[in-house]
């Protein structure tokens, strides 16, 4: 293992080591808490999608051996000279990115994570050339710019995958001008961590939210526990075609390959699909739904750290948190299939600091 001066913590985590996926328990070190550092004993983490993509090293980039986790919840317990904003024993979170270049028009406009030299939580190259891990680990030492306040009103666990999760749909949905949109009509492609999330939100902007799946069998957990106004089955073409041009917005979260055509024409006039889902194939996207209805298709990653911190005190506002199922860290594995599986409703949380691992 190779090991970066002034790393000198020793840390009990959980790692992939090889494209197999298969975690285990992994010590390893981390940096001295610095000037600008906040040091957190890691409570819950939260299982993302990106996580498999990940430890099965899909997208090509995987540095093995890999700690995953980006939806880090925990307790500070040192903070380095220089941080005035976070003092010893606040509930914090950690998401996505973990360094950016801080100087450049993004960093400055606190749209950290289009930095050229964002790195992420986990699989990242730190500023001191480390390979970064993330939150599958007992603490973390994190820059302060990249940790946000987790209001007292909101359980860590059920607070955790909003940091990635939660502002991964609040971004766009801030960037499209949802959140004075009330009234207006959103639909949710895909009911799983991102989607359930959006729905919140759209309901808690007034929105009228309509859910997209393949799976009839979510109606009623929709309508009921999420309190969706209108349910559609994709594959259910009558269904489809009676919600032609209905829709302002779409948020697509699947992350399986398939075609956005048939989403566009649900789409009115000037209607914007945004893709938060990241397919590992190319989406098909037809001509003619675009052209037809001046339609806009665009992308979004995460986002700052500005606008995290406004997601988590809006979810404070509103109580908004996810609906999680704890996992033991004996049990990362077993929920990792489940993940593949889709079994999940609808994000699974490791209770990291809930008694010690067997694995």
């Amino acid at each position: 293992m190779e090991v970066t001066p002034n790393h000198t913590q020793t840390v009990a985590g959980w790692a992939a080591m090889d494209e197999s996926g298969k975690i285990e328990p992994y010590i390893f070190k981390r940096r001295e808490n610095g000037v600008d550092d906040v040091t957190i004993k890691v409570q819950y983490c939260g299982m993302c999608h990106t996580d498999l993509h990940f430890i099965h090293n899909d997208w090509g980039i995987t540095m093995y051996p890999v700690v995953p986790g980006h939806e880090i919840a925990g307790v500070v317990t040192k903070v380095g000279t220089n941080v005035s904003s976070f003092k010893v024993g606040d509930r914090v979170g950690v998401g996505c990115i973990s360094a950016s270049c801080l100087d450049c028009e993004h960093c400055n406009r606190s749209e950290e994570n289009y930095c050229d030299k964002v790195a992420l939580t986990y699989n990242g190259i730190f500023w001191d050339g480390s390979v970064t891990y993330g939150g599958y680990s007992s603490m973390v030492v994190a820059h302060k710019r990249f940790v946000v306040r987790i209001p007292e009103n909101l359980p860590l666990d059920a607070a955790a995958p909003l940091l990635c999760a939660g502002i991964t749909v609040y971004s766009p949905m801030k960037h499209h001008g949802m959140l004075q949109a009330a009234g207006r009509r959103l639909g949710v492609v895909g009911l799983g961590g991102l989607g359930h999330v959006a729905v919140k939100f759209g309901k808690a902007f007034g929105l009228r939210v309509t859910v997209i799946s393949t799976s009839p069998a979510k109606e009623r957990q929709a309508r009921e526990n999420l309190k969706a106004d209108d349910f559609v089955v994709s594959t259910d073409q009558k269904q489809m075609q009676a919600m032609t041009r209905s829709l302002d917005y779409i948020i697509d979260t699947v992350s399986a390959k398939h075609s956005l055509g048939p989403m566009l024409e649900l789409l009115k006039v000037n209607g914007k699909l945004v893709l938060v889902g990241a397919p590992d194939k190319p989406v098909d996207l037809p001509s003619f739904p675009l052209i037809f209805g001046r339609r806009t298709v665009s992308g979004s990653m995460t986002g700052g750290m500005k606008e995290t911190q406004e997601m988590m005190d809006m979810c404070g506002e509103h109580g908004i948190t996810c609906d999680v199922e704890l996992v033991s860290t004996d049990g990362i594995n077993d929920a990792l299939r489940r993940l593949e599986r889709n079994d999940v409703r609808y994000r699974f949380v490791i209770d990291v600091a809930g008694g010690d691992s067997k694995l």
